[in-house]
């Protein structure tokens, strides 16, 4: 598992984040992309951490 203070790969589409934001008439700091995408990894390192603690090599909808 990467550690949260890594620089952290993008796992969020930025251009369609800005335009579901922008859509809805605001605008987007530069640091709520990197925000959201720190976000987005902790979620998946947890249904990692679930599906591990049972056993099972695949990650399912019920680990999220």
């Amino acid at each position: 598992m990467s550690d949260m203070n890594e620089e952290v790969r993008s796992l969020v589409v930025a251009s369609k984040v800005k335009e579901v934001i922008k859509d809805k008439g605001l605008q987007t700091a530069g640091e709520a992309i990197e925000a959201l995408n720190k976000k987005v990894l902790a979620l998946v390192e947890e249904a990692v951490s679930r599906a591990q603690a049972n056993k099972r090599a695949t990650v399912k909808a019920q680990d999220f």
